[in-house]
């Protein structure tokens, strides 16, 4: 007598952890992970998805299986490598005196950059960010107006300089770190120190134009 089908198996509820992964499948996505955070730190977040596959010994296929997009490599991979700021940002309003707090921020920054392209690319907005990088990238933004206000108002950074003239000044080091990174990788640290004697509150003469606003940095972004 013909047996009838087994019922589907109910789906998972909603908020339900996910299923754990066979012992191959964790092996090839920990391998992939791997792959794509050497290759994004060497190269960009533009790195090729076909070469983290080869470098991860796996097939093309399986990547896509694993992450569907490059953006799901980014959401696995920089929440955590954007966590390293908070250290910074820690160092940076402990220091006892405000500018030197203002200093160690932004060199610790910069240092981080330097030492991983696809960080480089993701704090210079060269890729839309969206998600778990989007809300890290956020926190470490509120954490720097804190530092920038706390060194304003020592009366030593010039009392002009908005939290979004930091996000120029990232765009404008990130291609600094971005283009003698293989030659000269300490070239930044000299282009800070010019940036950071004009930033000084005793060197400090009226900017007729405005920083960009809100809206503006996000044009600009989008247009990244």
């Amino acid at each position: 007598m013909h047996q009838p089908a087994p019922a589907p198996a109910p789906a998972p509820a909603p908020g339900s952890p996910p299923k754990p992964l066979r012992a191959d499948a964790a092996r090839n996505r920990a391998k992939l992970l791997t792959a794509a955070t050497e290759l994004f730190g060497e190269r960009g977040l533009d790195a090729p998805l076909e070469e983290i596959a080869r470098r991860a010994g796996v097939s093309i296929g399986t990547l896509y299986n694993h992450f569907p997009s490059r953006e799901a490599f980014w959401e696995a991979i920089f929440p955590e490598r954007l966590a390293t700021l908070e250290r910074v940002n820690e160092a940076a309003l402990a220091a006892p005196d405000a500018w030197d707090g203002f200093v160690v921020y932004l060199e610790g920054l910069f240092a981080l950059q330097a030492e991983d392209r696809g960080l480089n690319d993701a704090l210079a907005q060269r890729f839309r960010a969206a998600g778990e990088v989007e809300k890290a990238c956020n926190r470490g933004f509120r954490h720097a107006e804190l530092i920038i206000q706390r060194a304003r108002d020592s009366g030593q950074l010039r009392p002009d300089f908005e939290p979004e003239d930091l996000v120029t000044l990232i765009w404008a080091m990130s291609q600094v770190i971005r283009e003698s990174m293989e030659t000269a990788p300490d070239t930044w640290r000299r282009c800070l120190a010019f940036f950071l004697d004009g930033l000084r509150a005793g060197a400090a003469h009226p900017i007729e134009v405005p920083p960009l606003t809100q809206g503006q940095l996000g044009e600009v972004a989008r247009s990244r």
